[in-house]
């Protein structure tokens, strides 16, 4: 298995920064050794990344032929599917049929920008109607020039196909920093770009520490775009430093989202999603709906339900038939869910179910999937995001109260609304603050459609035609066309 950067179209090893073990949250043995990038490494990436972009040709190709490049990665993902699945099992926690389903998905984004990449040779430029005849003008749209994506723990490859697709459709070049615990998909997916053939330069991938690897592509004065997925005071202070060079920067961050499910909600279908909005992946989705509102008639039935059915999740090795909780993806960010159990415990919240490492599993990041209720709502529990498989569930009354409670927060990523009477169901969603809303259901996502949220939850869109356009600039050509002269100064 490699474990070396990819630079240039070659593998290389650190100039100084070494190996650093990655190990299996299930198990909390070593997988293997990643490379450390150091500043020096990053500089040889984005300096090649420059010159495929400035004088190689990369953005010069025509749309169609870079979507060749792209549906040969697509093809080589999914010629690899089950073998990088269980990789990314190794180093993730989640359940196998998670992985297979986030794999397929990452090949499915390299097929569909291939489809944008194509389509935009048969657009051609806007043509822009002035008053004055005697100008023509057209807006053109152009690839933006070096991109640095710097992706989390939390979906590996897809979150990688994320940006490297659209940024490579749209004609960039890319300097790739995946996160040092969850590298090894990343590695996968070079591998995967070098057999495509893609030419040297245009794809690198520069693995380990965010704080020299991926602060060194920050600060990088050849890097004209910035596209980050992770934490808020991680994103404030890609935009901070961003702001130095005024790097265009997209920004995909946290979010507490809310799930406001009515009394004439069907019982059985409000519990499934609430599942699925809070423990797929283990709850690490900064998407997941993790404060749940009920309205006050259903809310003793729900509440006892989703207890139930929640004791019922079967806990184990992401490989292990039947599985559908694995572990965290760290001793880290196991210490911290378990942390923000009991500090909400000490808030005043109740555990309903779970809360603990499962019995059994003394090796392993595991955690009882939780519910919690009575959370005060200026907890941090509440209020904070807490990116493990625990929600925190409390009745409301009315309408207004719901929509009230669902956006105070200073995250609008998501929302969701669960009701049997449609109109009530679309006023709510027209009302709720944030990116994305679900109606009768929480979480699934698609490639065709935009994905970001408002607030603090980030800048900017990924997925869909949106994706594209951040990797983009427009131009503006106006020509003069008249006979005749302007005649300002010389008559």
């Amino acid at each position: 298995m490699r474990n070396m950067l990819y630079i240039d179209g070659k593998w290389i090893a650190p100039a100084e920064g070494g190996y650093q073990e990655v190990t299996n949250p299930a198990t909390e043995e070593p997988i293997q050794e990643i490379a450390y990038a150091t500043e020096q490494d990053v500089d040889v990436a984005v300096k090649a990344a420059r010159r495929a972009f400035d004088r190689d040709g990369w953005p010069r190709l025509s749309g169609t032929q870079r979507a060749q490049y792209l549906r040969a990665i697509a093809q080589g993902i999914r010629h690899r599917q089950e073998e990088i699945a269980r990789l990314e099992v190794l180093d993730n926690g989640k359940p196998l049929p998670e992985a297979l389903w986030d794999i397929g998905d990452a090949a499915g984004c390299f097929d569909f920008y291939a489809d944008l990449a194509e389509q935009r040779d048969s657009e051609g430029p806007e043509v822009i109607a002035l008053a004055d005849e005697r100008f023509t003008c057209k807006a053109v749209k152009e690839p933006i020039g070096v991109a640095g994506a710097i992706i989390p723990w939390n979906y590996p490859l897809l979150m990688a196909a994320w940006k490297v697709a659209p940024a490579l459709a749209a004609g960039c070049t890319v300097v790739l920093k995946p996160a040092e615990v969850t590298s090894l998909t990343a590695i996968q997916l070079a591998a995967i770009i070098d057999e495509a053939g893609v030419p040297p330069g245009v794809f690198n991938l520069v693995t380990g520490a965010g704080s020299v690897a991926g602060q060194a592509i920050i600060d990088h004065k050849g890097v004209d775009k910035l596209a980050f997925t992770g934490s808020g005071p991680v994103g404030s202070r890609i935009m901070a430093a961003a702001a130095r060079d005024i790097k265009r920067v997209s920004l995909e961050l946290g979010g507490k989202s809310p799930f406001v499910v009515f009394d004439d909600a069907d019982l059985e279908q409000a519990v499934e999603w609430i599942m699925f909005g809070i423990f797929w992946n283990q709850g690490q989705v900064c998407s997941a709906t993790s404060r749940v509102l009920v309205q006050e008639g259903l809310y003793p039935r729900l509440l006892a339900r989703l207890v139930e059915e929640t004791r019922k999740i079967r806990i184990g090795n992401g490989l292990d038939e039947g599985v559908l909780l694995g572990p965290l993806v760290s001793k880290r960010q196991h210490e911290q869910v378990l942390g923000a159990i009991e500090a909400a415990k000490a808030a005043g919240a109740t555990v309903a179910c779970g809360g603990q490492r499962p019995a059994g599993f003394d090796k392993g990041y595991y955690l009882e999937p939780t519910v919690l209720t009575d959370v005060p709502l200026d907890s941090a529990a509440w209020v904070e995001e807490i990116f493990g498989p625990v929600v925190c569930v409390r009745p409301f009354a009315s309408e207004p109260e719901a929509i009230e409670l669902a956006n105070d927060s200073r995250f609008g990523l998501a929302a969701a609304v669960m009701s049997g009477d449609e109109a009530r169901a679309e006023r709510v969603a027209a009302a709720f603050q944030a990116g994305i809303v679900w109606i009768n259901c929480s979480q699934p996502t698609f490639t065709e459609a935009p994905w970001g949220g408002y607030k603090e939850s980030g800048i900017g869109r990924e997925l869909g035609r949106w994706g594209l356009d951040n990797y983009l600039e427009t131009k503006q050509i106006t020509r003069y066309t008249s006979k005749q002269p302007w005649g300002w100064y010389i008559k």
